[in-house]
């Protein structure tokens, strides 16, 4: 390993895997390379690749190819060694061996961070050294970095984003277009947006480990995947996304964290937000992180949240953090969860039932006489007041769409009230629900 009197050697890189975001931080430190050596003072050098199986098109001439992974993390001649083959079960292993060896780490392992980052990190700082991560959340755009860092002077409020790509260009084509949700979906999928099984994106599960690091770095508290309540966006009709327009909202899958006196709320789950409202204009695979402080107010990070070079940037970028503070005092680095180890600390984590916002609700009743008086009586009894209600016409003795929109109230009233409603004999089917997200509004 190094030393400190070292100033000018290169500092070597270990890297695994050579899928997308792996060529892309390659292409990016060879065309950067100057920038980055003037930025660093030193050059950084990718030394040892480890693939499992050959890549004709990249060029690694010059760099030891190992087939064994684990090699790389072992490499007494690699100074930091960066992972990027996904999963959790290998790249775990991986990491964990690399820093035992003394490396500094490099991932854009979202969903190794977000269930198993609190062990890696009290790991890491045992063997003083850091675990750069900004490319597991929201690709290129710096989000980690301005949380941690930037925003350090606030106390976060709420966060709230639009952090999964997918999601997000099956519901924009979805509005746009008038499509289906499986017909956009497996449009999605011919494009690459979305792999050939989609449950990761479409059922929440890829925001949700993004939303648990973002909260543990907003609000100081440990990693806390397992208490995200996460709803996907598969069940969403596009009758749906257009009594939402009418309504002047718009339908997102966002992440949401909000720190309340009671605990921390972490939710994902498709909500529908202010037509005018800037995460509801974040279109197609772009990703949007709103982050509301109490001295800065609310600030938005834009931009490309996947992709080859977009995912590379936040990759080299954390490398060239780790370059200039490899010889820093360990005591004195940016934490890696924004807050002093010994000061994260657990909060409560409130349960979806105690969620206030208001809701959008869609009930298929018969068209007769007394039908809404019945139905906002059922609602009132639960103290769920109503503030827009659509009743479509048709054909009396027919089922029609009644749609609400209520005012704010908890969960768990709302939910008791259409219990109760669900018995009536003029209701057909099941309700739909989604929530209102007021993105900072007084509730």
């Amino acid at each position: 390993m190094m030393h400190k009197d070292d100033t000018l050697d290169p500092i070597r890189v270990g890297l695994v895997g050579l899928g997308t975001v792996a060529q892309g931080t390659l292409t990016v430190l060879a065309r950067n390379a100057d920038e980055i050596s003037r930025r660093i003072g030193r050059p950084l050098v990718i030394t040892h690749v480890g693939a499992r199986r050959d890549r004709p098109e990249v060029d690694l001439t010059g760099i030891r190819v190992s087939r064994d992974l684990m090699r790389v993390a072992e490499d007494p001649d690699v100074d930091v060694f960066v992972e990027l083959i996904g999963g959790t079960d290998d790249a775990l292993s991986l990491i964990e061996v690399a820093i035992r060896s003394g490396k500094h780490v490099v991932t854009a392992n979202k969903a190794l961070i977000a269930v198993h980052g609190n062990r890696l990190f009290q790991m890491a700082e045992d063997a003083q050294v850091m675990i750069g991560f900004e490319a597991s959340v929201a690709g290129g755009i710096p989000v980690i970095k301005a949380i941690r860092e930037g925003l350090a002077a606030n106390q976060i409020a709420w966060l709230a984003g639009i952090i999964n790509g997918t999601g997000n260009f099956i519901l924009t084509a979805m509005r746009e277009e008038g499509r289906t949700f499986e017909d956009v979906l497996s449009e999605a999928q011919a494009l690459g947006y979305a792999e050939a099984d989609p449950t990761f994106d479409v059922e929440g599960i890829d925001a949700a480990h993004k939303l648990t690091i973002l909260a543990a770095i907003a609000f100081g508290m440990p990693l806390s995947f397992d208490g995200v309540s996460t709803e996907g966006i598969s069940r969403i009709e596009s009758i749906d996304i257009e009594y939402a327009e009418a309504l002047g909202y718009r339908i997102k899958h966002l992440g949401v964290a909000r720190r309340t006196n009671a605990g921390v709320e972490l939710r994902v789950h498709p909500a529908l937000i202010p037509e005018k409202a800037l995460l509801a204009n974040v279109n197609g695979v772009m990703n949007a992180v709103q982050v509301h402080g109490d001295a800065v107010g609310s600030t938005l990070f834009y931009g490309p949240g996947a992709g080859s070079l977009p995912t590379a940037s936040a990759v080299v970028a954390d490398l060239i953090d780790v370059a200039r503070v490899m010889t820093a005092d360990p005591t004195h680095r940016v934490p890696h969860l924004a807050f002093q180890p010994s000061a994260v600390a657990h909060v409560p984590i409130l349960p979806l039932d105690d969620t206030r916002c208001p809701f959008y609700v869609r009930l298929s009743v018969r068209d007769e006489v007394g039908v809404l008086a019945r139905v906002t009586r059922v609602l009132a009894d639960y103290q769920v007041s109503l503030e827009s209600v659509i009743q479509k016409e048709g054909i009396e003795g027919q089922p029609v769409g009644l749609i609400l929109l209520t005012h704010t109230v908890t969960e768990s009233a709302l939910r008791q009230a259409l219990h109760v409603l669900a018995a009536e004999t003029f209701v057909h089917g099941d309700a739909v629900v989604l929530r209102v997200e007021t993105l900072g509004a007084a509730s």
